[in-house]
């Protein structure tokens, strides 16, 4: 199948990063949210990040503005059925996941392939509350999805060959590399990150070092570039819990137990940069760390 349009669910930091990249390699993007706000905050983002792009001459600015004419935005979840992928990019709750599919089943067209950007939950149980689960697998791209060149590509059980090779095809029009993944929890990248997260989180919870020297300590004796609280942040914390419930619940393990810690920062609202506190405070000119 030849992809053309693409229709974004979700507005928010993965969506309009989707949007952004697809647009950029020329395909004709529908974005949708609940929130016009949401939408307009999207549109400046992505317009703010393409003239980065073009300031570090990265981008010519005549591709920046034809990339920009090619999004659409919408509140209608059925202007999005017209395309030839959807993916899906709402938050990371199941529940509003299947709501979306299900309201969005009336309005595709037969051969729309449906996609969604979940970073943990079953892609086989998603595609079941669909008409097509064998046009249907996940589609998940990494955060700053213009700067992070993997996409983790997951069947589930039903997907076929055809939905597979298109998809990879658009991956490889995005000038990223694919990972195949099977459909257990968490898939590959989250399955070895979020856990490592966790337990910085624990390191935290149990005295261990606080936060500047737990960042520090991996920065400088593993190389990782950013710190795993740092990168707690950076993700979400709302995010990283949700995950870890996801490997919880579905691999019935107790080392994937989230951290009491994680759970009190997200039930204080203190979900990261998104909030301006988590396990640093963004409020001033530095970031600050609260513990």
């Amino acid at each position: 199948m030849s992809i053309q349009t693409i229709g974004v669910i979700g507005a928010g930091q993965m969506g309009n990063g989707i949007a952004h990249v697809m647009s950029l390699a020329g395909y004709d993007v529908v974005m949708s949210d609940i929130s016009q706000d949401a939408l307009n905050r999207a549109m400046e983002t992505i317009r703010s990040n393409m003239s980065r792009q073009v300031s570090r001459g990265k981008l010519p600015e005549t591709e920046m503005n034809a990339a920009l004419a090619r999004i659409k935005t919408t509140l209608d979840l059925a202007d999005i059925g017209a395309s030839d992928l959807v993916i899906e990019a709402a938050t990371e709750r199941e529940t509003v996941k299947q709501a979306i599919f299900e309201d969005l089943r009336p309005h595709l067209r037969p051969d729309t392939i449906l996609t969604s950007n979940t970073s943990s939950i079953s892609i086989t149980r998603l595609a079941s509350r669909t008409d097509r689960p064998e046009k249907f697998m996940g589609f998940h791209f990494m955060n700053p999805v213009p700067v992070m060149k993997l996409v983790e590509l997951i069947r589930g059980i039903a997907t076929d060959e055809p939905t597979y090779r298109a998809c990879l095809g658009v991956v490889e029009r995005l000038g990223k590399t694919a990972a195949s993944a099977e459909d257990f929890p968490g898939f590959i990248v989250n399955r070895i990150l979020v856990p490592m997260i966790n337990e910085a989180v624990y390191t935290l919870y149990e005295g261990v070092g606080n936060v500047k020297s737990i960042d520090m300590a991996m920065k400088l004796g593993a190389n990782h570039p950013m710190g795993p609280l740092e990168l707690a942040d950076f993700i979400g914390l709302d995010t990283c819990l949700a995950i870890m419930n996801v490997l919880h619940d579905g691999l019935a393990d107790t080392k994937y137990r989230p951290c009491p810690l994680l759970t009190k920062y997200v039930e204080a609202g203190w979900l990261g940069r998104k909030t301006k506190r988590g396990f640093y405070d963004y409020r001033g000119e530095e970031p600050v760390p609260t513990r």
